[in-house]
């Protein structure tokens, strides 16, 4: 029996993961899996409900299980609070380092019936597969913060950017391992012209190449490598970049593949790892079931790939989710000239009818 935590968060977040726990166990009923999903609160709704948007009681459960599917967390209601306790800040990002999660994988792939959803011609995405490996736990996100006044009026303000080498190290080591599974290529996005963070960023990750003979490494600047998502992302293989650098450039990746609904993520690192979309918690269109779960419903198929190994069962819920796309059906993000409009729970239900049916 396979424990998991499963945290709905704020906003769309319940519509989405719900939708995700139905799809896994629709996979373990095909396969023989036994899953225990427990909830737990994180975000605006924990600091509503307990003061906190990460209670101690929600850090057990992490814990004590052997994957976590989180929703997603934020809201206007909660942009007043203290930096520390808002639910991105004390709530996700607390999460991440507490867990020791330094490692972000968002894989971008194209899937053969969205080419035309995407905003890019058809040629340039077609095909597309790359992954992007953000280092999650350093960086500007987490460096000293502090704003003081200036004599004459106004303030100065100051965020931090700090890596370690072992940081640079252990993420880069990471995004070499995922290359040779994948098609030994390495693309190392810094800012060395202008950082001394970036400088060392690039030092680094070229000695961790030496040792993987077999995978390419080449490194570009982060606003070349904004230019070439868009003029060629076909080149890129695994790219691996700083925590900021990876917040913007997958955001911009994900379009790629026709929306941000379509972008599941990985946090890895430490003995529990995460899984959520990479989207927001769109709180605009809570309780209005319209949103695009298969994000998160990848993100459950990420989970069991990279947690606990049944990759037969990941490789299922893809394929019916290529096959409910190839059917014609789209959520509002997604749809297009000859789809079949269908809202968050539908989506779900056509995606579980694929597996039930054995695709």
């Amino acid at each position: 029996m396979y424990k998991i935590a499963v945290l709905p968060g704020d906003g769309i977040g319940p519509e989405i993961t719900v939708q995700a726990v139905r799809v896994l166990e629709a996979v373990g009923r095909r396969f023989n899996r036994e899953f225990n999903f427990s909830e737990g609160l994180v975000g605006g709704a924990a600091y509503d409900a307990v003061g906190h948007p990460l209670p101690e009681k929600t850090l057990d459960l992490c814990h004590a299980s052997d994957a976590i599917l989180l929703g997603a967390v934020g809201g206007w209601k909660w942009d007043e609070l203290p930096v520390h306790l808002r639910p991105e800040v004390g709530g996700i990002l607390a999460l991440r380092k507490e867990l020791g999660l330094y490692a972000n994988l968002r894989p971008v792939r194209v899937f053969p019936a969205l080419v035309g959803a995407s905003t890019m011609k058809p040629e340039v995405v077609s095909g597309l597969d790359l992954l992007v490996v953000r280092e999650l736990t350093g960086g500007l996100y987490f460096g000293k913060k502090y704003r003081e006044p200036l004599p004459e009026g106004g303030a100065r303000v100051v965020d931090t950017l700090e890596y370690t080498t072992p940081e640079i190290d252990r993420i880069a080591r990471m995004a070499f391992n995922l290359a040779r599974k994948r098609r030994s290529k390495v693309t190392s996005v810094d800012k060395a012209n202008v950082l001394e963070s970036s400088r060392h960023w690039r030092e680094v990750v070229t000695q961790v190449g030496a040792g993987y003979p077999d995978v390419e490494l080449d490194h570009m600047y982060v606003d070349n490598c904004a230019m070439q998502l868009v003029k060629n992302p076909k080149q890129f293989d695994v790219l691996v970049m700083e925590n900021m650098f990876g917040d913007i450039l997958s955001d911009q990746a994900s379009m790629l593949s026709g929306s941000l609904g379509m972008l599941a993520s990985a946090s890895l690192g430490g003995k529990t790892s995460l899984y959520e979309p990479a989207h927001g918690s769109a709180p605009k269109y809570t309780g209005m079931q319209r949103v695009n779960p298969i994000a998160t419903i990848l993100s459950g198929a990420m989970l069991l790939s990279f947690s606990l190994n049944l990759d037969e069962e990941a490789g299922c819920i893809e394929r019916a989710i290529t096959r409910v796309l190839d059917l014609g059906y789209r959520t509002a993000d997604l749809m297009e000239e000859g789809g079949e409009l269908v809202n968050t729970i539908q989506m779900g239900d056509r995606i579980i009818e694929q597996i039930e049916a054995g695709v």
